[in-house]
């Protein structure tokens, strides 16, 4: 009898740490942060997970070759059961996408689900396969991003899209092991994308009316003791200090992916074998987190990008126990 600990196994039920996150970027680059973040999230973590059992099923004649440790060629998972399983999560995750998102959501959910199942089925194993995988994390951003304006979102997807084509790229070598080559591109690729992730445009504010003067300049002057008035020079100070620290907190996050996934990938780079290859791989998925932490920060979310880049440590401790690859 299939057991919850292989059907856990089969959907890598850790590495969908990594997604909340692509939604709460999306949705913090837009505007639109809030409660309905976390039932689109909730859609795309099921979502991601129909398309781990979608492609172990497609997988399942190479698996029993290379990795007949996996539920399938195993036999712990019927290949019926597991096609039965991406189906079932693709329409739960669908559900839930129109049930929290109504129709904007719906157009972004039924996109991504289509090109899920295209990169398992089809494109997995050819040219294309890493841009539309690439494809599949975009649209994640955008999902979350689907209740406001998701053009404003669109540099963050690109931004996690090009991390996932590195990741993607990678895990082609997860069997066989790489030639120094393909680290030394995807690290430098590693690089660009924590750059774009720290030099993003920052959420704007509505412009004042011409000539109308700045909050600084109208406000009263506040208080912090009975009878005692704060100078407006120490509201500025104060005020550009919490700046700094916003400005901060994105690339300190970003240098946290780097060292993670970058570390990782300088390995494989030195020794490319289908080992230090597969390590890089999870490093890749499970350091996600703060990337797109970095990307919330930089949206002006700088409390909830924190909270998000702490799925990261938690993706690589869970890793240890099932592999996220």
């Amino acid at each position: 009898m299939t057991s919850v600990a292989d059907l856990a196994e089969l959907v890598r039920a850790p590495a969908a740490l990594s997604v909340p996150g692509d939604l709460v970027a999306g949705a913090a680059a837009a505007g639109v942060l809030g409660p309905r973040t976390a039932g689109l999230a909730g859609a795309s973590v099921l979502l991601y997970w129909a398309g781990m059992a979608a492609n172990d099923w497609a997988d399942r004649g190479l698996d029993a070759e290379e990795r007949p440790e996996r539920p399938i060629p195993s036999g712990r998972i019927t290949p019926a059961a597991a096609a039965g399983v991406a189906i079932g999560l693709t329409a739960a995750g669908l559900g839930l996408a129109a049930a929290v998102g109504g129709r904007r959501a719906t157009a972004v959910a039924l996109p991504l689900a289509a090109t899920i199942w295209g990169y398992d089925l089809v494109a997995k194993n050819t040219a294309a396969g890493p841009a539309v995988m690439a494809a599949c994390r975009g649209l994640d951003v955008l999902l979350g991003a689907s209740s406001g304006r998701p053009v404003r979102a669109l540099p963050a997807a690109l931004t996690v899209a090009a991390h996932t084509w590195t990741v993607t790229a990678l895990s082609r070598r997860e069997v066989t092991g790489a030639d120094a080559a393909l680290p030394r591109r995807t690290l430098a690729g590693t690089a660009l994308v924590a750059l774009a992730a720290t030099t993003l445009p920052r959420a704007t504010t509505p412009p004042r009316p011409a000539g109308r003067p700045s909050p600084v300049d109208d406000a009263p002057a506040a208080t912090d003791a009975p009878g005692r008035r704060t100078a407006p020079g120490v509201r500025t100070g104060a005020a550009g200090v919490g700046r700094s620290l916003a400005g901060a907190l994105p690339v300190a996050l970003a240098g946290w992916y780097v060292a993670r996934y970058g570390g990782a990938q300088a390995r494989v780079a030195a020794d490319p074998t289908a080992g230090r290859v597969r390590a890089a791989v999870g490093a890749g998925i499970t350091g996600l987190p703060s990337l797109q932490g970095a990307l919330t920060a930089r949206a002006g979310a700088g409390l909830v990008g924190a909270l998000v880049a702490l799925a990261a440590p938690l993706g690589g401790r869970l890793a240890r126990k099932l592999s996220p690859t």
